[in-house]
């Protein structure tokens, strides 16, 4: 993918504090306005515990002005942990696209569109538990389209810790080929579901 989508996009990470949530939330947001330039904003919160409390990121971009920062209603979710998800998940409608761990979020009976990624358990197998946020940030580049891989993998570059942007960069296109991956497969049982409607 070459060019994000164009139009407004309300998202929403959230997780636990020591994930990297808000971290997220900043690349996404320089990716988007030096990359992409796009406008975009980034608010973040914590909850009294910080570090293992509630965390969240709320970012907006946008190809206009944005007048407002807050997320009124997330065009995106991106859950890392399941009081964060329950905490926003009141939030989403029919619209909304849910990325989740796999492995620390059990959303139930998912009437949204959704898909998941066990990032913790892949950036333990690369060695570095902390970068399961930059796992899932490839992962929600590829599947959501907001921001341009390239924009991406530079905001990566120029925020993460000197010497770790190399770690990085596998860790992001470990996420990114993972959600190819599940477009490709999500693709490819549609087309095998419709082809069995049209011959019964």
């Amino acid at each position: 993918m070459t060019a994000a989508r164009l139009e407004k996009r309300e998202i929403v990470f959230t997780g636990f504090g020591g994930q990297g949530i808000v971290l997220i939330g900043s690349i996404v947001g320089r990716a988007a306005a030096i990359g992409d330039h796009r406008e975009s904003t980034l608010v973040q919160s914590y909850g009294p515990e910080s570090r293992g409390g509630f965390c969240s990121a709320q970012v907006i971009v946008s190809p206009d002005p944005i007048r407002y920062p807050y997320v009124r209603r997330p065009d995106i979710l991106v859950a890392m942990s399941q009081s964060g998800f329950e905490k926003f998940a009141g939030a989403a409608d029919a619209r909304t696209l849910l990325l989740f761990e796999q492995d620390l979020v059990r959303p139930g009976a998912c009437t949204l569109e959704c898909y998941s990624i066990p990032a913790t358990r892949m950036a333990e197998e690369m060695g570095r538990k902390m970068i399961a946020n930059i796992v899932m940030l490839g992962f929600f580049a590829s599947v959501a389209r907001v921001i341009s891989r390239k924009a991406a993998e530079d905001a990566v570059t120029a925020i993460v810790p000197k010497g770790t942007e190399e770690l990085n960069l596998k860790a992001f296109t470990r996420g990114w080929d993972y959600g190819i991956a599940t477009l490709k497969a999500r693709d490819k049982k549609r087309r095998s579901e419709r082809g069995h409607a049209d011959e019964s």
